[in-house]
C-alpha cells in the first residue's frame, strides 16, 4: 500500500484516499481489520442549516460582538486626559451596549504615583449612569437604546428598572463608602478579578458598597468590578442589566475585566498628569510678580493667561522693576517650550533679570548677562526678551530686544504704531551683540509689551497678529476720543478679547505701561562740591524749592535728613555730589555720589559722634533706600506731601 503524505509532525495523515474511506484497514500485527465507525447522521433543518450550525454562528456571532465592542469602548477610554473625562468614557461605552446602569467608585483621596495611601480606605461614588427611559410608564424604547445614555449626578440619577418597584433604586445611601479591613468588599477588592453580582462574595461586599439597606433589585444582573491600577485598588464598578435583557455570561466578566484595566490605568495617568500640571502652574504663577510696583510717572496694567490644554506650562513672564532717579524697567520674555522645566528656565532668567536691573546696567548689557546665563544653564536654553527702561523724567525711553515680538505704542490721540527695535537674537545663541534704542515716552501714550502667544497661532502668523493688535488698539482709543486716554485694566481685556477660539496654543504676558511722567517744574536738580559747606548748601536749595511748590510745612523734616545724607556723601565722594528733588504725589530726595559702598544702618552708641543719620531718616521718612550704580550709589528718601 503506497503511504500517504503526513503533517510535519509525521504522526497522522493530511489526507485518504477515496477507496480507503469504506474498506476496512488492517493492523501492522495482521489482526482483523476493525470497521471504521459509521459517520453520525446530521438531520438537516427544515428550512435552512442544521441546528448546531446555527448555535455556532450565533456564538461566533456574540464573541465577535464582545471583541468588537471592547475594542471600541477601551479606545473611547483611552481618549480621555482628565479624570472625570476617562469616567465619563467608561459610563458612555458600557450604557446602554453592555449593561443598562453603572456605577463608579473611586477612591477618596486618590493617590499619586508612588504616594501611600491615606487611612481609612474611602470609596466615593463619582459617576452613576443609567438607560434614558423613553416613557414615564417605564418603557425601554428601541430610540432609547439606540440614542445612548444619560450622565446624571448623584442627586438626580437612579438605577431604577421598569419591571420592579420604582421606589427600589441602586444609588448608594451616601457618596461615601468605608471599606471595612478584613470585610468582605475588602476581600473582592483585593482578589482584582470582575465576579458576578449572584456570586456569595458579591452578595456579602454590594450591601457594603452600596449601604445596608441597599443591594441589586431582584431580578437584575449585575457584575462588581475592582477597578485596579499600577500600584494598588483605586476604585469600583458596578455593572447593572435588568430582567428582561440575557443575564451575564462567563466571557462577560473578561469584558469586565478590560473595561476596568483600561479605565484604572487611565485614572493613573490623568492623576499623575494632574499633578504634574498643577505643579508647573503652580510653579510659574509664584515666580510671577504678585503685584506691580507703583513707581512715579507711570501707571501699569499687567495679564497672564495659561496655555490651552495643548500646551498647559509654558516660560512667558513679565515684569516692572523700579530703578534709580524714579525709572523704572519693563521686561517680558518667553522661555521656549511647554515644560516643568521651561518654567524652571524662566524664574532663574527673570531672577537673573532682576539682579542685572539693581546694578542699574544698560539694556543691551542686561541681555548679554541674560545671555550668558542662558548658555550656562544648558545649550539648549534658549528664550526671548524685550527690556526697556523708562525715564519720567526725561519722557524717554530705552529698548533693547532678543528676538521678541517689537512693542506697539498707542499714542494720546488715538494713533497705534509698532515700534522699530532691532529684532536682535534670542537668549541663549551666544556670540551675538544686543543693541538699544532711545525712542520719545510722550506724556499720555501707552506702551503694550507681550509675548508671542497673544500675536501667533496656527491660524495666523506673527506678523498678521501684530497688525490685528495694531488695529484694536486703535480701534479702541477712538472710543474714548482724541483727549483721553483709554483706562488701563479696561485696555488689557479689550485687548485680550481679539483672541479667537483657535488662537490659545501659547500662554501669553501681557505688560501695559501708561506714560504720565514728570513736568519739569515738579523736578530740583544740583550738584554739589565734595566740601564741608556741602550740607549748608543743600539745605539752603530744599527750601527754596519747597517754598516755590508750597511745601513749606515740610521744610524742617526735608532739611533735616537732606543735611544727614548730604554729609553721608561728602564724607567719601571725589567728584560732585547730585542732589534732586521731585514732586508728585510724595516728595521725593535723591542723592547721588561716585562712593559704591552703600550706608548700612547702625544702632550708636552712647560715646559715639556719629551714626545716627539713617537712623533719624528710617524714623521720619515714609520710604528710604539706597542703591548701587555702575558710577555710584543713590540714597533715597520719600516724605508724604499731604497729611
Amino acid at each position: 500500500m503506497t503511504e500517504q503524505p503526513t503533517s510535519h509532525e509525521g504522526r497522522q495523515p493530511l489526507a485518504a484516499r477515496p477507496q480507503e474511506r469504506t474498506r476496512p484497514r488492517a493492523d501492522s500485527a495482521g489482526s482483523p481489520a476493525v470497521p471504521a465507525p459509521a459517520a453520525p447522521s446530521v438531520v438537516p433543518a427544515p428550512n435552512g442549516p442544521p441546528a448546531d450550525m446555527q448555535d455556532l454562528a450565533a456564538t461566533a456571532r456574540r464573541e465577535g460582538d464582545r471583541l468588537r465592542f471592547t475594542g471600541a469602548a477601551t479606545r473611547r477610554i483611552a481618549r480621555g486626559i482628565d479624570l472625570d473625562e476617562i469616567v465619563l468614557g467608561l459610563c458612555r461605552a458600557t450604557v446602554p451596549t453592555f449593561s443598562d446602569a453603572i456605577l463608579v467608585f473611586l477612591r477618596d483621596p486618590l493617590p499619586v504615583g508612588d504616594e501611600r495611601p491615606v487611612a481609612p480606605f474611602v470609596l466615593r461614588l463619582r459617576r452613576t449612569d443609567r438607560l434614558r427611559l423613553a416613557e414615564d410608564s417605564g418603557d425601554f424604547s428601541t430610540s432609547a437604546l439606540l440614542a445612548g445614555v444619560t450622565g446624571a449626578s448623584l442627586s438626580t440619577s437612579s438605577l431604577t428598572s421598569p419591571s420592579v418597584d420604582p421606589h427600589t433604586d441602586l444609588t448608594p445611601a451616601s457618596e461615601l463608602c468605608e471599606v471595612r479591613p478584613g470585610g468582605a468588599l475588602s476581600e473582592v477588592l483585593r482578589g482584582v478579578r470582575p465576579v458576578f453580582g449572584d456570586s456569595a462574595a458579591a452578595r456579602a461586599a454590594l450591601p457594603e458598597l452600596l449601604g445596608a439597606d441597599r443591594t441589586v433589585p431582584n431580578g437584575h444582573r449585575a457584575i462588581l468590578a475592582p477597578l485596579r491600577g499600577r500600584r494598588r485598588v483605586i476604585g469600583a464598578a458596578v455593572f447593572v442589566r435588568r430582567p428582561d435583557r440575557p443575564a451575564f455570561e462567563p466571557n462577560d466578566l473578561l469584558v469586565a475585566a478590560q473595561l476596568a484595566t483600561h479605565t484604572a490605568l487611565g485614572i493613573d495617568k490623568a492623576v499623575l498628569y494632574g499633578r504634574e500640571a498643577y505643579i508647573a502652574d503652580e510653579l510659574q504663577r509664584t515666580m510671577l510678580p504678585d503685584s506691580l510696583p507703583q513707581p512715579t510717572g507711570v501707571r501699569l496694567a499687567s495679564r497672564y493667561l495659561p496655555a490651552a490644554e495643548t500646551a498647559r506650562v509654558g516660560g512667558d513672564w513679565y515684569d516692572a522693576i523700579p530703578l534709580p532717579g524714579s525709572r523704572v524697567a519693563l521686561v517680558v520674555g518667553d522661555v521656549m517650550g511647554h515644560s516643568m522645566t521651561s518654567a524652571a528656565i524662566m524664574g532663574q532668567l527673570r531672577t537673573t533679570a532682576q539682579t542685572l536691573a539693581g546694578l542699574d546696567l544698560p539694556p543691551q548689557e542686561v541681555l548679554h548677562h541674560l545671555d550668558e546665563q542662558a548658555q550656562r544653564l544648558g545649550t539648549d536654553r534658549m528664550a526671548t526678551c524685550m527690556y526697556a527702561v523708562y525715564d519720567p523724567v526725561s519722557h524717554r525711553i530705552t529698548i533693547a530686544n532678543a528676538g521678541h515680538p517689537p512693542p506697539v505704542l498707542l499714542h494720546l490721540g488715538g494713533r497705534a504704531e509698532v515700534l522699530r527695535v532691532p529684532p536682535g537674537a534670542p537668549i541663549g545663541v551666544g556670540g551675538v551683540d544686543f543693541e538699544a534704542v532711545e525712542l520719545d515716552a510722550p506724556a499720555g501714550a501707552t506702551l503694550l509689551l507681550y509675548t508671542d502667544g497673544l500675536v501667533e497661532s496656527r491660524l495666523r502668523d506673527v506678523w498678521t497678529g501684530i497688525e490685528q493688535l495694531r488695529e484694536r488698539l486703535a480701534a479702541t482709543a477712538q472710543l474714548t476720543g482724541p483727549d483721553h486716554s483709554p483706562p488701563l485694566e479696561a485696555l488689557c481685556d479689550d485687548v485680550l478679547d481679539m483672541l479667537g477660539p483657535g488662537d490659545r496654543d501659547d500662554d501669553i504676558a501681557l505688560l501695559a505701561a501708561r506714560f504720565d511722567g514728570i513736568a519739569p517744574s515738579d523736578v530740583a536738580y544740583w550738584f554739589l562740591e565734595p566740601e564741608d559747606a556741602a550740607p549748608g548748601r543743600a539745605r539752603r536749595l530744599a527750601r527754596r524749592a519747597l517754598s516755590r511748590w508750597g511745601l513749606e510745612e515740610l521744610s524742617d523734616a526735608v532739611e533735616l535728613l537732606v543735611s544727614e545724607v548730604v554729609t553721608n556723601a561728602v564724607r567719601y565722594a571725589e567728584r560732585p555730589v547730585t542732589l534732586r528733588l521731585l514732586r508728585t504725589d510724595v516728595l521725593r530726595c535723591e542723592v547721588g555720589d561716585d562712593s559704591p559702598q552703600l550706608p548700612r544702618q547702625r544702632r550708636a552708641r552712647d560715646t559715639d559722634e556719629g551714626g545716627r543719620g539713617l537712623f533719624l531718616v528710617n524714623r521720619l521718612a515714609r520710604r528710604w533706600g539706597a542703591t548701587r550704580l555702575s558710577s555710584g550709589k543713590v540714597v533715597w528718601f520719600e516724605l508724604p506731601t499731604r497729611a
